[in-house]
């Protein structure tokens, strides 16, 4: 599933492409995508330290097809 931050971006990567990507969560635009180590079927989380808010989601793969994968992968978002 998604996850949306309070400043209106929805954060997606639960795809077969294996892509994580950021959306305005008002007008859909997709506004950033990024290509993970492996397929995240994976719900994405956010959490803040110091001030700055990071996005994590899990990079597991195995599902559909894809490779298999074992990592982590964190975002920190702008201020």
């Amino acid at each position: 599933g998604p996850v949306a931050t309070a400043g209106g971006l929805l954060f997606i990567a639960a795809t077969k492409d294996g892509m994580i990507r950021a959306f305005d969560k008002r007008t859909g635009a997709l506004l950033w995508s990024f290509t993970l180590p492996a397929a995240a079927f994976a719900t994405p989380s956010t959490y803040m330290v110091g001030g700055m808010q990071f996005v994590v989601v899990a990079c597991g793969g195995s599902k559909l097809g894809t490779p298999k994968g074992d990592s982590y992968v964190a975002f920190s978002l702008p201020k």
